[in-house]
């Protein structure tokens, strides 16, 4: 009378495509506006890095901006004032900047 009596479920649905159809969608979305934008830009920061040369104009991912004096496989030299050379790791440098751009700082 007070206890109602408990049948088995009926087998669960088979799942579809469309299903799956809205997980599809965003990880195509995911993928397009995320992820393939961050491996291209990090791809330009390798080149960018590895074309380092004696004479370029940088700034450091700390904020300091100096031209480059010495390159070698791990290590930037940068002249930050007359003098004045500090030893940064490569992977630290941020911005190449146009010639010219630390006369006008």
């Amino acid at each position: 009378m007070f206890i109602s009596n408990a049948y088995a479920a009926g087998a669960a649905p088979a799942p579809d495509f469309m299903s799956f159809l809205p997980l599809i969608v965003i990880f195509v979305l995911f993928w397009f506006m995320l992820i393939r934008p961050q491996m291209k830009q990090a791809k330009e920061q390798r080149k960018m890095i590895e074309a380092l040369q004696k004479g370029d104009e940088v700034i450091t991912s700390g904020g300091l901006a100096g031209r480059v004096t010495k390159v070698s496989d791990a290590f930037v030299g940068i002249e930050i004032a007359p003098e004045v050379v500090v030893q940064v790791q490569k992977h630290t440098i941020q911005t190449l900047l146009p010639k010219g751009t630390l006369k006008s700082l």
